[in-house]
């Protein structure tokens, strides 16, 4: 089988949709032998940040020598950025190669009428993959939720979750506590935590790691200052347990400074667990960390700037960067939008500040039309293109030298947009 063949394989197993539960990861897990037994984990959760906490942990990682498996779920562009070692994404023919291993199980579990869902698949993957490539850690994103996400096998040398809002009520629940509780469900016995999470769903968090028996490291406000913020970069003073540190990152958004408080959380609770890694590194590993698609300027004159903002907090942050550290004229607003999120919240939040706006849709079968969106924005004029590729298109020919062209709403419209201009 080869890439092309194995990936189409895989792909089909998107028609079964999302069904959490455990029972299926731990019958494929234990049919591969368990590999994620022998496998150093950070398991990380929460609303937004997770990805930026999760690169940010394994760069810092890797630049203390050690060999660092990333698993992240969307892919913005290619299926193989999903599972990383040392900042390199998966070889074509290794996808293949684990698919030939892992499709005999899977066909069994077809014959049994217990079919694994895709996300489950690619899951066992990557717990195979950096169990036969021998890493370090494994630092391992919480696809969905927590307590029944397919990631929640593990047993981890430590929980983080970044925070929790409102994001997937009708899976995880319509109010704060029950999203927080099925969060805090990736909490193990004895297992420290590390949270940025506030107000009620800490008060969850709390209680379960009180119950787990799980050291509890809350990072808050007072951890973290901004000492500067532009279009280039930041620079943070960073209040850890055991030393401050001065930290530049690329990563754009104020925001950043809790993502990188977080990953400073975990690498000093290794640190206390005996593991040897120096401040240096910590300081290149936060200078090295990109996450392409989120906040990634891509072109200058017009200034075109990819966001993933695709729930309101993540939406609330782009406004904030948008206002404190970027210089325009104009703001051109592309917006593609998943049918199943606060739609009209998210519109809300980012259509006042636009000088124009134009609606879209990607290609992924859950996103909003784009004449709904139109009918969902008052008191602005909105052109309709059913392509992104026209979009950009059009946005770029109305945009002058000092405007602003920002694509977001979607991780899914933002890889498009990324297509669009690497080709």
């Amino acid at each position: 089988m080869n890439f092309n063949e194995a990936l189409s394989w895989l792909y089909g197993f998107q028609k079964f949709g999302m069904r959490l539960g455990l029972e299926r990861i731990w019958h494929l897990m234990s049919k591969l032998g368990n590999p994620h037994r022998d496998i150093e984990i950070i398991h990380v959760a929460g609303t937004n940040g997770k990805g930026s906490v999760c690169k940010l942990i394994g760069s810092i990682l890797q630049e203390g020598g050690y060999s660092v498996g990333v698993y992240l779920s969307p892919h913005l562009q290619r299926f193989s950025e999903r599972m990383t070692i040392n900042n390199k994404e998966i070889l074509e023919e290794e996808v293949a190669s684990l698919i030939t291993i892992i499709k005999p199980i899977v066909d069994e579990m077809i014959k049994e009428e217990n079919t694994p869902t895709f996300f489950e698949i690619v899951t066992a993957m990557a717990f195979q993959y950096f169990h036969d490539k021998n890493v370090d850690f494994a630092v391992i994103e919480v696809g969905l939720g927590g307590r029944y996400d397919a990631t929640n096998i593990v047993d981890p040398l430590i929980t983080v979750i970044t925070n929790v809002s409102l994001e997937h009520e009708h899976v995880l629940g319509r109010k704060i506590k029950d999203i927080a509780g099925e969060k805090a469900g990736i909490i193990k016995k004895d297992v420290p935590v590390i949270t940025a999470a506030t107000r009620n769903a800490l008060a969850v968090i709390e209680k379960k790691a009180e119950d787990n028996n799980a050291s509890l490291e809350i990072v808050d406000s007072k951890r973290w200052e901004r000492m500067h913020g532009s279009m280039t970069g930041q620079e943070f003073l960073i209040k850890g347990s055991l030393t401050e540190h001065h930290v530049n990152t690329p990563l754009l958004g104020r925001h950043q400074g809790e993502n990188i408080t977080l990953a400073i959380a975990t690498i000093e609770q290794l640190q206390m667990n005996g593991m040897y890694l120096t401040d240096e590194a910590i300081i290149n590993g936060i200078a090295k960390t990109v996450n392409p698609g989120r906040m990634e300027i891509v072109g200058t004159e017009p200034m075109i700037l990819l966001d993933g903002a695709h729930n309101v907090a993540g939406m609330k942050s782009l406004k904030k960067t948008l206002d404190e550290d970027f210089v325009y004229e104009r703001l051109i607003l592309i917006l593609g939008i998943l049918s199943d999120k606060n739609i009209q919240e998210i519109l809300d939040i980012i259509t006042p500040i636009a000088d124009e706006i134009i609606v879209t849709k990607s290609h992924n079968e859950r996103a909003c039309s784009p004449s709904k969106l139109k009918e969902m924005i008052s008191k602005k004029e909105v052109v309709v293109k059913d392509e992104i590729s026209d979009a950009l298109n059009h946005a770029k020919k109305v945009a002058k030298k000092q405007d602003l062209i920002c694509i977001t709403g979607s991780l899914f419209t933002v890889g498009e947009a990324k297509d669009y201009f690497d080709k």
